[in-house]
């Protein structure tokens, strides 16, 4: 585990060299349980966790281990039975439903296995609606300028009035990650961003990630079974039954 100190005031995770780098992501003693009728499953079991900003992060495990489950309540779309979890220094425990979407909104990017793109929209349009909801973005040229420049750093430049169902799965998977990175989140969470791509577009979207959480200091937290992704990891946490079981920063 890293050492967690304080350095004029903030928050820090020590690095494996020694440095200190500022802290996002805080977990302390979480738990997840579900009820199962008069048993409970715990998928959670008292899980510490440190994640630097700028971090390129990799949680690996098997089936059931509580990966996606420690992904989806670091992502603020899950709760917890009990423990701490701070995000960019918010504590997240007592937040309401609207403070909880104001958070996700500011700071966490998504990209699903499930794409969830809306079936009404051709890909501009899909990849531009977070700018558009949220008002972000700045004019419209710097919104249409932003989401060309995804598009055509992930090869769908020449797709942009095309709708879902007129895309491959793979094609739909990188809609999903321009749409992801639109906003320019603190966090994005990806969830197999390179299970429905060949290996040569798997390779130019896990580049253009890496190129985003250089420059623009983005925190990349993935759930994947890609061993191309772990060892391009600066961070790799192992689950198992619902604990980490090691942990290595590089």
């Amino acid at each position: 585990m890293n050492q967690c100190v304080d350095i004029a005031g903030e928050n820090m995770v020590q690095n494996s060299e020694g440095r200190g780098e500022k802290l996002l992501v805080q977990i302390r003693d979480l738990w997840k349980v579900y009820p199962m009728g008069n048993l409970e499953v715990q998928a959670l079991k008292g899980v510490d966790l440190d994640i630097a900003e700028g971090a390129f992060v990799s949680v690996a495990g098997p089936s059931g281990s509580g990966k996606t489950t420690l992904m989806n309540i670091i992502g603020l779309i899950d709760s917890f039975s009990r423990g701490s979890l701070v995000i960019h220094g918010q504590a997240i425990k007592g937040q309401s439903r609207r403070e909880l979407a104001r958070l996700r909104r500011e700071f966490i990017g998504f990209v699903f296995q499930s794409f969830n793109l809306l079936p009404v929209l051709n890909v501009f349009e899909n990849v531009e609606l977070p700018l558009v909801m949220e008002k972000r973005g700045g004019t419209k040229a710097e919104r249409r300028d932003r989401v060309n420049y995804l598009l055509e750093e992930v090869g769908l430049a020449d797709r942009r009035s095309h709708t879902p169902a007129e895309l491959s799965g793979g094609q739909q998977q990188r809609v999903a990650i321009a749409r992801a990175l639109v906003t320019r989140p603190r966090i994005v969470i990806a969830d197999e961003p390179t299970a429905n791509l060949d290996s040569d577009t798997g390779e130019k979207v896990l580049g253009l990630m890496r190129q985003i959480n250089r420059d623009e200091k983005t925190t990349f937290i993935f759930s994947t079974h890609d061993p191309e992704i772990w060892q391009m990891a600066d961070h790799v946490i192992f689950l198992q039954n619902g604990t980490i079981k090691s942990e290595q920063r590089r």
